[in-house]
């Protein structure tokens, strides 16, 4: 029987052997923000005289507002894989919301926020210059979290009831590798499929079936990543999957590679030094966000 992984990815591939090149941390939020907020994540690197490290990152259903030197904006839901540079030395600091809960923030689909992104006072009041002068000045973490809650605090909209069932629905999917279809998400919720759609749209921004989709494929990822990989059939039919190619075809569509090529990347990164939390990282900026949203 495969075994999961001590800890989670998040997402970030090869967490394992590129630990060493970067940290990593995530940090819960206070009581009030929970109905909103998953984590606050810091990653922080310094490669100072030593080759640049590019980082893949796979999609959470989650949007993002990510402080980071000229790049300050929320971002949507990614539709794929994305890659960041690090070079040199640098911080970034991250809120990641709850799948759904940047919702209440909007009132607006989230469907249209998706592989995009867009700035911040709209939201927040305040421009992403000064949130970056504010956030990135401090070493702490607790005062970059203090500050990140301060902003946040005078924005908060009324807790949702729908971000909470959204959430226990992604968590079912997460919990159970034999949820392959939509039609269990909607036993589970009692939602009928047009239902289910519309509500995922709407506070998510992907598709029900995506999220089934995200979950397995970085479940495999994550299996390779802390060694437990055996042969691909097998690891297939942990997942779910009664046909190689089905997995291996969407292996490659969620992770942006096949499984053996994932693999010998794999064999090729440096040991890391030290183990950290898993997170998600900053990604590039996408698309700005069309006229019709704003």
């Amino acid at each position: 029987m495969i075994t999961n992984p001590p800890k989670p990815s998040m997402g970030v591939l090869g967490l394992k052997e590129n630990s060493a090149k970067f940290s990593l941390t995530r940090h819960i939020p206070t009581p009030e923000l929970n109905p909103f907020v998953k984590h606050y994540w810091i990653i922080q690197w310094d490669l100072t005289g030593r080759p640049a490290h590019d980082q893949d990152v796979v999609p959470n259903p989650c949007v993002n507002l990510v402080v980071q030197s000229g790049r300050t904006a929320f971002y949507g839901v990614p539709k794929g894989v994305h890659s960041h540079r690090l070079e040199g030395k640098g911080t970034v600091f991250g809120i990641k919301f709850k799948p759904g809960g940047f919702f209440p923030f909007v009132k607006r689909p989230l469907s249209v926020l998706a592989g995009k992104s867009f700035g911040t006072s709209e939201i927040l009041g305040i421009g992403p210059a000064e949130i970056e002068k504010a956030v990135l000045s401090k070493q702490a973490p607790e005062e970059m979290i203090a500050l990140a809650e301060e902003m946040l605090q005078p924005r908060l909209p009324s807790p949702d009831d729908k971000v909470t069932f959204i959430n226990e629905i992604i968590e079912y999917v997460q919990a159970d590798r034999q949820v392959t279809t939509v039609d269990q998400m909607c036993s589970f919720s009692g939602l009928n499929k047009r239902a289910l759609q519309r509500l995922f749209s709407q506070y998510v921004g992907v598709r029900p079936k995506w999220i089934i989709k995200l979950s397995r494929l970085q479940n495999a990822a994550e299996m390779m990543d802390y060694e437990t990989y055996e042969d691909g059939m097998k690891l297939a039919m942990e997942l779910g999957y009664y046909d190689q190619s089905h997995f291996i075809k969407d292996f490659k569509s969620v992770i942006g590679k096949t499984p053996e090529e994932y693999m010998r990347l794999k064999s090729k990164s440096s040991p890391p030094s030290h183990e950290t939390n898993g997170g998600r990282p900053f990604q590039p900026p996408p698309p700005e966000l069309p006229a019709s949203f704003k």
